[in-house]
């Protein structure tokens, strides 16, 4: 009987195995009979537009499909990101889109169209490059210290440039005055292109930046690096400290891009692009392109990164809202 039993067992467990491959394949093959659809709510070119052509490539190998990025400016990122909340939920229209679309337009802009967790399903944050904060070779500041010493000796004299009101390099910088008791005056400009060229330039001596921007300049020694906003220095710049380690805790401001779908895409899909993407990001040569772009892969469960997502809005909008902050 023993013997009966075990076998039916056997036989149960195989039968329970053959179906779900024969389901897992069914899945497998109905999410990649149709193409998948990158919506890149950008121009052409950075970050967003890379990290899509790799996910769009990655997919369509990965599941014999095709795969075609759509760039969709306009909107601050809105326009694209409407088409993905009003696309299909069935895997195959996906959203890259930076830290900021997610996580500071929420409070900053006045008419928001979107709740990010009732319109998305978050999949992964895909990758991530940290700020840095710099002044221009002729200001006289090295490092935090200087700064501390500089702003406290007259508050509000020293200036520090932003892409814009409401960037996450300028709430970087708002950031920087709660943490360290300071007052420097922002001067926002009409993108980082501007700004960065004024820093270095000198007519403004201070500036965060996203550290693939400023790299070039600080080797060159036309920036002087005084820190980064991050955790933990760069594998890319081991050289440039943290404004932790110079006594500045708190500022965490790093760039980061995500992946999402439409709201209402099942849990299994969800999942089964979570491990589509950590595979495609994960590849050496995939590791190797995103490095030479100042780049590291930051893979969170679906879970990890809708929890991260809330996290972080609750922390910008407190300061938004204490600054009075309001996009342009």
């Amino acid at each position: 009987m023993r013997v009966l039993a075990t076998i039916r067992h056997i036989a149960l467990t195989c039968a329970a195995g053959i179906f779900c491959l024969n389901s897992n394949s069914a899945f497998t093959q109905n999410l990649g009979k149709e193409r998948f659809t990158i919506i890149a709510p950008f121009p052409p070119g950075g970050p967003v537009d890379t990290l899509a052509r790799i996910l769009a490539e990655g997919l369509a190998k990965k599941f014999g499909s095709t795969g075609v990025v759509e760039n969709i400016p306009g909107g601050a990122g809105n326009i694209g990101m409407d088409k993905v909340k009003r696309a299909k939920p069935d895997g195959h229209t996906l959203l890259v889109i930076p830290a900021g679309n997610l996580t500071i337009n929420p409070t900053l802009m006045p008419k928001f169209p979107f709740d990010i967790e009732k319109d998305f399903s978050a999949i992964t944050m895909l990758a991530k490059a940290p700020n840095v904060l710099v002044a221009s070779a002729n200001s006289g500041i090295r490092n935090a210290s200087d700064l501390i010493t500089r702003a406290k000796a007259k508050p509000g004299a020293l200036n520090f440039a932003s892409p814009g009101v409401g960037s996450g390099l300028h709430l970087a910088g708002e950031l920087l005055k709660s943490q360290a008791e300071i007052e420097i005056t922002h001067v926002p400009y009409k993108g980082s292109g501007p700004a960065l060229n004024d820093v270095l330039g000198g007519q403004v001596p201070l500036m965060f930046s996203n550290l693939p921007a400023a790299q070039p300049h600080i080797k060159s020694g036309k920036l002087i690096a005084i820190g980064l906003t991050d955790l933990a220095r760069a594998a890319v710049a081991p050289e440039i400290p943290t404004l932790a380690e110079q006594g500045i805790a708190g500022v965490v401001v790093v760039s980061w891009y995500g992946l999402l779908a439409p709201a209402g895409t099942g849990a299994a899909t969800i999942a089964e692009l979570y491990t589509a993407a950590k595979e495609i990001i994960s590849a050496p040569q995939v590791r190797e392109q995103l490095r030479a772009q100042g780049m590291s892969e930051v893979l969170f469960t679906p879970e990890a990164f809708a929890a991260h997502i809330r996290q972080e809005t609750a922390v910008w909008g407190k300061i938004i809202r204490a600054k009075n902050i309001v996009a342009e």
